[in-house]
């Protein structure tokens, strides 16, 4: 017989994964923002185009994922 996924489970972990992912790349994100305006890098309101990369070689996952943060 069949493995079959139970969806339940795989929102939880999927949904686990994600958050711990949004924390970091919440507080890296602010941090590197920070340091380009106090250094004149980037002005206020300036919008910055950015990408996250999803991979995974065991599930084949290789999605990248661009858009832009307006301040």
């Amino acid at each position: 017989m069949g493995r079959t996924m139970n969806d339940k489970v795989l929102k939880t972990a999927v949904d686990q994964f994600l958050r711990t992912v949004s924390f970091t790349a919440q507080k890296e994100i602010e941090k590197v923002v920070r340091n380009a305006v106090a250094s004149g890098k980037l002005e206020l309101h300036e919008p910055i185009t950015a990408a996250v990369a999803l991979s995974s070689e065991k599930i084949g996952l290789n999605v990248t994922i661009y858009s832009k943060i307006v301040l």
